[in-house]
């Protein structure tokens, strides 16, 4: 990282990484391990309080709910053990990524859709 702070982004995924880490240790009060599962519902929901689609609003609760969520388990979660958790997660960010299987995957996707789109074509002809 050439010894610059790492952008918010990179420091909002390091953070929900570990507390997605700290909501599965049980060594963390059930307190914070609800509301951190509560918080990474509300990340991968498709469903938000506000539709993403209204212009500003729409993103701005994502913006706002989820960094407060991260900063209220942070808080919760005792501070050797977030500590632990943050730094597992931060390991995690270093590791390169495996072109090799992000292409197996894609890869995959295509034969699905490929299957998908000649069963179509044959039903309908």
């Amino acid at each position: 990282m050439s010894g610059r702070s790492p952008a918010l982004v990179e420091r909002l995924r390091v953070s929900a990484h570990a507390v997605w880490l700290a909501a599965r240790d049980p060594r963390v009060p059930w307190t914070a391990r609800a509301l951190a599962l509560l918080i990474a519902a509300y990340a991968l929901s498709p469903i938000d309080l506000i539709p993403d689609f209204i212009p500003v609003i729409g993103l701005l609760d994502d913006a706002i709910l989820i960094p407060a969520g991260l900063w209220l388990v942070t808080r919760l979660v005792p501070p050797e053990l977030m500590a632990e958790h943050r730094a597992t997660a931060e390991a995690a960010a270093r590791r390169p990524v495996s072109w090799a299987g992000v292409s197996l995957v894609l890869a995959a996707w295509a034969m699905l859709i490929l299957l998908v789109w000649l069963i179509l074509r044959w039903s309908y002809s």
